[in-house]
């Protein structure tokens, strides 16, 4: 019985040499957690024997880590598997790759679901997760990602739709301070006005409060340029109405003063919100693929969608797509009891916002308005659930337009009428046979053959760290969903 199985060894005490007797001849495989100031790494050789985990301080010793795994290489095939724990392991990324070493991905949510199954034991703590990232990568649940730079293309876009995400903040900050504001000293004016209207913040920039509209003799001729055409004279004189006859608390000049910064706060983040959509719909025609998908949705929102999910054609379907953003279905039933539909929620919620207000736009078009309003009246008068089914259908679109070179046909965006193939679907000898389940038109066939880092013959039992609390060998049970690479 192993003791300690998870007690840690500094990097700086990490000899390659006398560790070398301690490996089967094979390949290493090497699981590593990521954390903000250190990094828990754990070797699982080809025999399936775990050594201790090593601990290495963030960022000091990364370049020994890498130095020790590249010595490692030259005895032994290694290969790398991480969590994508943000940005905290894209350095350590950087340093493997630039070493010429192998760095594949592990999803965070498989090493949590794995770590009963692991040990027998619901817990989870960084020498232990190490060490199941590398049973994870035996079993072929990982992906290659290596650190590639980003384009001059592909930089600027994330700058600025990071800077436009940041605005947005930034301004429904300080709409908030402006409504409970004007909730106590002036009521009426948000029911006349949007609160993000550009004439009421002008006019509260202005003037600052509803006794300074109404004692100015200008106020009725700068509300209509501030307005322009769209201003009628009615609603103008009921704007002036209301800031004399408000039943709103008065207000101290201090008070003036703080509503006054505050629409010119706000006013500058519209301006910088305006500026980089501008800048992303230039950007947006520098790319073909973000000019395929403004067809879609917008250009801003293709944009965004590039920078917080990636390129379409970095994957294999477009369901894949789409669950990267979230939108794949989840389902809690059991027994007589039918769990509703929802969407997973796990991925890019940034996406999923874009994609939101997208889809708000097509449904006030035909054919889709009719489908949204009979699946709105069959839902009881809840719309939001026809609105996510548009949703998942435009990123199936986004797709299909990108990677397929397909226009887009708005007929097909109602949800209960998949894309029919355009051509017939051939399978490459040794590949896998078409996604039953990817609606996009001619569906990419996968490349053929298995993974490096997979094995289609069974793994022998092994001391993994959680055996030696007798719990129930794991092998057989995680193997089962190998056999389908």
């Amino acid at each position: 019985m192993r003791k300690r199985a998870y007690r840690a060894v500094a990097i700086k005490y990490v000899n390659v040499n006398e560790l070398l007797p301690n490996l089967a001849e094979g390949l290493v495989r090497v699981g590593v957690d990521v954390a903000e100031k250190e990094l828990f790494v754990t070797l699982l050789d080809s025999s399936g024997v775990f050594q201790r985990p090593w601990k290495v301080k963030q960022p000091g010793e990364i370049g020994q880590l890498v130095q020790c795994l590249k010595s490692l290489s030259e005895a032994r095939p290694v290969l790398v598997a991480m969590e994508s724990t943000g940005t905290y392991g894209d350095c350590l990324r950087q340093s493997l790759t630039d070493a010429g070493l192998v760095t594949h991905r592990v999803s965070a949510k498989a090493v949590k679901d794995y770590s009963e199954t692991f040990d027998g034991v619901p817990s989870n703590h960084d020498g232990k997760d190490a060490a199941i990232i590398a049973e994870l990568l035996w079993f072929g649940k990982s992906k290659a990602w290596p650190s590639v730079p980003l384009s001059e293309w592909e930089a600027k876009v994330e700058r600025q739709v990071a800077w436009l995400d940041t605005q947005q903040d930034i301004l429904v900050v300080w709409l908030g301070r402006i409504e409970a504001l004007l909730a106590r000293h002036w009521p009426e004016l948000t029911s006349l006005l949007k609160l993000n209207s550009a004439t009421l913040l002008r006019m509260l920039a202005h003037d600052g409060g509803p006794a300074a509209v109404a004692g100015c003799t200008e106020a009725q001729k700068r509300i209509r340029k501030w307005g322009k055409v769209g201003r009628s004279e009615k609603k103008i004189q009921a704007l002036l109405d209301s800031s004399r006859d408000t039943v709103g608390v008065r207000m101290a000049n201090e008070t003036i003063q703080v509503l006054q910064d505050d629409a010119r706060e706000a006013m500058k983040a519209r301006q910088e919100i305006r500026r980089a959509k501008q800048a992303l719909k230039k950007l947006a025609t520098e790319n073909e693929n973000t000019m395929a998908m403004s067809h879609v949705v917008s250009a801003v929102t293709a944009c965004v969608l590039w920078a917080a999910v990636g390129a379409p054609q970095e994957f294999p379907c477009g369901e894949a797509y789409r669950k990267a953003m979230g939108f794949n279905l989840r389902e809690r039933s059991s027994g007589q009891h039918q769990g509703k539909l929802k969407i997973t929620k796990r991925g890019s919620s940034l996406a999923r916002r874009w994609l939101y207000f997208a889809a708000l736009r097509w449904i006030q078009q035909q054919p889709v308005k009719a489908w949204y309003l009979k699946k709105k009246e069959k839902d009881h008068g809840r719309g939001s659930g026809a609105v996510v089914a548009v949703m998942r259908k435009l990123a199936l679109a986004v797709y299909a337009v990108t990677t397929r070179k397909e226009p887009f046909d708005l007929k097909r965006l109602m949800p209960g009428k998949p894309y029919r193939a355009v051509r017939v679907q051939t399978t490459v000898p040794g590949g896998s046979p078409p996604d039953p389940q990817d609606l996009t038109l001619g569906a990419k066939n996968e490349a053929s053959g298995a993974a490096e880092n997979r094995s289609l013959t069974r793994p022998a039992s092994f001391p993994a760290p959680g055996t030696t609390l007798r719990s129930v060998p794991t092998v057989a049970l995680s193997f089962a969903q190998v056999n389908n690479p």
